[in-house]
């Protein structure tokens, strides 16, 4: 099997687009990859485009958006698939183009993963959103994404001691990485005492989904981004301006449908058995780990995924938050990128953001304030419907 790198990197600021098509969203994060590595004007050598999106029918009224971007970007007759896995839409593209590479059936492909959300409001939007959840149990019943992260957050205070301010401190750390991100939709800083101690914190960080307020939930948000993948073992590899880095483990893993049919709600048991997997084939172990970018749609997510990928024992993580441990300086840097909570999460790029920032990172090229010293190994986990449906990406510096 061939080792397969990432030799370009693009991403366009997240945020709202709404006035752009979503072809030309995704095109500027693929031309922004393809200058990376300084193959833009040999664009139609690529053997393969994958594109993530979860749901451009629905948000966009468009579909087709891998063929559409494709005539965009002049690069026919390439081929071109779409990719659909609700919000972990852009790493199972990852992992599609890591298939294709390393099965020798390409040995260069461009992954793109992206959406445009803020076409529709945001109540239409957390409908749609809602549809990935099982029809009759859950989405008829008038559950949505946030009301799980609401129970799942309200199980956890329960039965580990985790209060709101720890969640404040969540995204007190994430906007500070994020204010240094120059592609993050939410650019500021926040004070503890503004969202947690302050007399009008209440007032400042209101309820979303009650114990989950306003800063412990992500932004709507558009935009993507883009990787050039290689097969390192080509004479192809050679004519890349930069060094690789190295897709050294990539796993997914699927949980039942229903949350309700768990043994346990606490345990997100495909976060577990798809780290477990990429930590296999990689041949590393967690404590290898240098930062990670972990899928915080709603910050309790983070604790627990840290908590599954076996960072920090159960029902521990928010410790290590409140001693700093997960800050840049931190003895395991958690969401560099200011996460989801600040980076923004448009749902089919945020995967193949992660591994942007895992790339930035390994190479040095992240922004003054956020550059984590000297990693060797980045780990990604990006999460599809509630926990059913998940993928982690390790990627290593040679």
């Amino acid at each position: 099997m061939a080792n397969v790198g990432i030799v370009g990197i693009g991403h366009t600021k997240f945020g709202n687009s709404s006035e752009y098509d979503l072809s030309d969203v995704l095109a500027y994060a693929a031309t922004d990859a393809l200058e990376d590595a300084h193959f833009l004007a040999r664009r139609k050598e690529v053997d393969q485009v994958i594109v993530g999106n979860m749901a451009s029918g629905l948000f966009c009224h468009q579909s087709a958006v891998a063929s559409a971007l494709v005539s965009r970007m002049d690069m026919e007759p390439v081929p071109a698939e779409l990719v659909e896995n609700g919000p972990a839409s852009g790493a199972s593209a990852i992992k599609i183009g890591y298939m294709a590479v390393a099965s020798g059936m390409a040995d260069i492909v461009l992954v793109v993963g992206g959406e445009v959300m803020r076409k529709v409001t945001g109540w239409v939007g957390t409908d749609y959103v809602a549809t990935m959840l099982h029809t009759e149990a859950e989405y008829n019943m008038g559950l949505t994404l946030p009301a799980f992260g609401g129970i799942f957050t309200r199980m956890y205070m329960e039965r580990y001691g985790l209060t709101e301010r720890d969640l404040a401190l969540l995204a007190v750390k994430n906007h500070a990485n994020g204010a240094k991100n120059k592609y993050a939709h939410i650019q500021a800083p926040c004070t503890i005492e503004a969202i947690a101690d302050g007399p009008d914190a209440s007032v400042v960080n209101t309820y979303v989904a009650e114990p989950l307020r306003m800063y412990s939930t992500c932004p709507v948000s558009d935009g993507a981004a883009a990787l050039l993948l290689v097969n390192m073992d080509s004479p192809k590899a050679k004519g890349f301006p930069k060094k690789p880095i190295r897709i050294a483990g990539i796993a997914s893993a699927t949980d039942t449908h229903c949350v309700h049919n768990r043994k346990d709600p606490l345990m997100l048991n495909a976060v577990r058995m798809a780290a477990e997997k990429a930590y296999a084939m990689a041949s590393l172990k967690p404590s290898d780990i240098s930062f990670a970018e972990l899928h915080d749609a709603f910050s309790i997510l983070e604790l627990a995924i840290s908590e599954e990928v076996g960072f920090f024992e159960r029902g521990k993580s928010f410790l290590a938050v409140r001693k700093g441990e997960t800050d840049i300086g931190g003895r395991l840097p958690i969401n560099t990128s200011g996460g989801l909570k600040s980076k923004g999460h448009p749902v089919g790029g945020t995967g193949v953001s992660q591994a942007v920032e895992l790339v930035r990172q390994l190479r040095g090229e992240a922004e003054k304030g956020r550059q984590v010293l000297n990693p060797k190994y980045g780990m990604s986990v990006n999460f599809g419907g509630f926990g059913n449906n998940v993928v982690a990406l390790i990627c290593a510096k040679e």
